[in-house]
């Protein structure tokens, strides 16, 4: 069976990821720093489930250590890298953002390198909506300017898009960049809005709701967000002969490049997100509301036509089912379990 790379393999995408190539028969090699920015128990119990799931090997260290990626390329030749690993969230890189420096840029950076020396038959590497920074015109298309990044987070990300595509035109790997719109889902990040509204709510704590609640997100819910993975990894770019590119594809007209948005293209009210919450748990919350974060945006609203021309597929699944499917898991994970950390 073919044999995949996937960083970041004990996160939350990762984790899911991983697990939809080991239903397949793939041969997962799962790269993972299991470090403390969440709880690190969540992250081996992710990884701890990986394991019966098939052939999946696990590594522990951080993709931005010297070495370390070209020496796991040389060793196992996976045929598809999926890079997923990165220092996430963008509050936390106003506070911290060497960590982004560190794991987004040089972690990207040894991927490359690693690539360079033995190339994969598709690279994907994993972006942000977050790019397309102050850009107000909406639904966001791939092609649509994106220089205005509003967090280092989103800048970070930007540069790897940017770095990326010079390596597939200096040395013709192919590479898709997705940008991910808002994912969530069970097994989910604990900085993320659905995990803390629900704890909160299940506590009888109040949650914050930033903007005064008057913000739009284009929630994608987990299994659509791999859906949409999967089938692009069987969409590998190909540099254009003539250089002319399709109109509507981000193709890159000198390299074997291609940004991908993968988002549900239905942006939805914070308010109306916390209402779904509220009918999953059977509880009211209370709003403590609050005004814009720095480096936050108020919308994003994806156009997936290129995901739907390139695969035939559009993530289907409504915000009230996926904030219900996550909310059973988090009281079936916490509260029967009572493994919640303090």
């Amino acid at each position: 069976m073919p044999t995949a790379l996937v960083t970041g393999s004990a996160g939350f995408i990762g984790y899911h990821c991983c697990a939809r190539l080991l239903s397949e028969g793939w041969r997962v090699i799962g790269l993972d720093a299991l470090t403390d920015y969440y709880e690190v128990s969540l992250k081996q119990n992710r990884h701890a489930r990986l394991a019966p799931l098939g052939d999946f090997v696990p590594e522990i260290g951080r993709v931005e250590d010297p070495g370390r990626m070209a020496d796991l390329f040389a060793r196992e030749k996976p045929e598809v890298v999926i890079h997923l690993a990165a220092q996430a969230g963008v509050r936390y890189s106003i506070e911290n953002p060497r960590s982004y420096l560190e794991s987004n840029i040089i972690g990207t950076f040894e991927i490359l390198e690693a690539a360079r020396a033995h190339p994969p038959r598709h690279l994907l590497l994993a972006s942000t909506s977050s790019a397309y920074g102050a850009n107000t015109e909406m639904p966001y298309r791939e092609t649509d300017r994106a220089d205005y990044q509003m967090s280092f987070y989103a800048a970070t990300k930007k540069s790897t898009e940017s770095m990326a595509h010079s390596y597939a035109h200096l040395f013709d790997v192919p590479t898709t960049m997705f940008r991910f719109f808002t994912v969530y889902g069970p097994w989910g990040r604990p900085d993320m809005a659905l995990f803390k509204f629900t704890r909160a709510i299940l506590q009888g704590q109040p949650i914050d709701v930033y903007n005064f609640g008057d913000m739009q997100r284009d929630f994608t819910y987990v299994d659509d967000l791999v859906d949409g993975i999967r089938l692009l990894i069987d969409a590998a770019p190909e540099r254009p002969a003539d250089g002319t590119v399709p109109e509507g594809d981000s193709l890159s007209p000198v390299a074997p490049f291609r940004v991908v948005n993968i988002g549900n293209s239905e942006p939805v009210q914070l308010t109306e997100f916390i209402e779904a919450i509220e009918e999953a748990t059977g509880l009211n919350a209370t709003r403590n509301l609050m005004p814009m974060q720095p480096g936050d945006v108020p919308a994003t609203w994806a156009d997936a036509t290129l995901l739907q021309t390139l695969t035939g597929y559009s993530p289907r699944t409504s915000v009230r089912e996926g904030v219900a499917k996550f909310v059973a898991w988090y009281r079936d994970y916490y509260l029967r379990n009572s493994t919640e950390s303090a």
